[in-house]
């Protein structure tokens, strides 16, 4: 199933957002709800507190002192390992199980307020974030929650800024409107990214390419990274390394709007063990793209590779997966930085690249994908040892 990691601060419209979602058919993981729940009266997690900090955090009722837990669980470091030690567990648990029990092909939207600051957004499929300007949050707080400004404006900084959120987040919601302008943004979210993207990932089916060539963008990079973080969680100790290669790790330079990942394996057999969690995980294989050329002279049997692209229809990909030590593995890294370094080597790229470009015109499908790789493999294999000699 499709998991969406759902964040913003205080105030900046998360729980709208997720109520809209729910009623386009997600099912929502609330955690703000399941850390209520796990310590209600009569649960194991209440009594764990009781025992932990003491029958003074129980109210009149029985229930959980909130403030009386605050005064004692936030007074120290340790005081505060023994409340997470106590609950995490148990809201993990009760995540798990909300989860477990939603339909194959549930889109699945977590509400985490602190997703952002704990690093959780790798283990998501893709990151919403809602975002609105300081002074309309504090406004929402304190009109309709009736806190005390002040009190309001620390509870925001303390938060992760609105930086960071952009930094993890995939998509971008902006609610500085009211629910009218922001209903607008949820249904093309909706119905153009998430509703396919569960779509692919249940059929084990790549997302549309960008073939053309853009402006170099400056969130390439990011991209890369939350890629890569991704991966990293699903690959485990089956990656020696993630990189992010080809030309949109290049600094500044055009190229097409797909982002290029090689992790490095120990061998492609490794590469084949990783195959049923990259497809479960959202990267599809594709069989198609199984050996790179290899350079004039070299061994065809230390070309091999494997590849994934991804099944978000928002964002193309490809995933490549070498061998440590391969001469294909080393090249992708040692032309990147070649890219990076040489102004000189950039020009070349480009002409080359335009002329790829030029000879797919009027051509689609595979048609289009040989006509490109028949102009530009040729110039690979003829900068192969250029490139090695540069990187020494």
């Amino acid at each position: 199933m499709l998991r969406i990691g759902l964040t913003g601060g205080m105030g900046a419209g998360k729980s709208t957002v997720a109520r809209m979602l729910v009623e386009r058919g997600a099912v929502l993981v609330d955690s703000d709800a399941i850390a209520r729940e796990v310590v209600a009266p009569g649960t194991e997690g209440l009594a764990a507190l009781a025992a932990a900090f003491g029958p003074e955090i129980l109210a009149a009722d029985g229930s959980l002192d909130r403030p009386a837990l605050a005064a004692r669980a936030f007074a120290d470091d340790e005081a505060r390992a023994t409340l997470n030690g106590i609950t995490h567990p148990l809201v993990g648990r009760r995540t798990a199980e909300i989860i477990a029990a939603a339909p194959a092909d549930a889109i699945v939207v977590q509400d985490i307020p602190l997703l952002v600051e704990n690093g959780l957004g790798s283990l998501m499929n893709l990151v919403v974030v809602v975002l609105a300007e300081t002074e309309t949050r504090i406004r929402r707080l304190t009109e309709f929650r009736g806190i005390d400004r002040d009190d309001a404006l620390a509870r925001i900084r303390a938060q992760a800024t609105d930086e960071q959120r952009r930094a993890a987040a995939d998509v971008l919601l902006d609610n500085n409107g009211d629910a009218a302008a922001l209903e607008p943004q949820v249904r093309r979210l909706w119905e153009e990214r998430l509703v396919p993207f569960e779509h692919n990932l249940r059929a084990r089916t790549r997302g549309p390419e960008r073939p053309r060539p853009t402006s170099p963008d400056p969130e390439w990079g990011p991209v890369a990274q939350r890629l890569i973080g991704r991966l990293a969680v699903v690959c485990g100790a089956g990656a020696r390394r993630i990189d992010h290669i080809g030309p949109t790790a290049v600094p500044g330079l055009p190229a097409r709007d797909v982002i290029d990942i090689q992790i490095t394996v120990a061998a492609l057999d490794a590469a084949d063990a990783l195959r049923e969690p990259l497809e479960q995980a959202g990267f599809p294989r594709i069989e198609e793209f199984a050996p790179d050329d290899p350079a004039p002279g070299a061994d065809p049997g230390r070309w091999g590779k494997r590849v994934h692209g991804t099944a978000d229809p928002g964002r193309a990909a490809t995933v490549h997966l070498r061998v440590d030590g391969w001469p294909n593995q080393r090249f992708a890294l040692a032309f990147r930085d070649w890219l990076r370094a040489d102004p000189g080597a950039r020009e070349e790229y480009l002409a080359v690249e335009k002329k790829a470009e030029a000879a797919t015109a009027g051509l689609t499908g595979e048609a289009a994908t040989q006509a490109y790789l028949g102009v530009r493999n040729p110039w690979l294999a003829e900068v192969y040892p250029r490139v090695l000699t540069a990187r020494g």
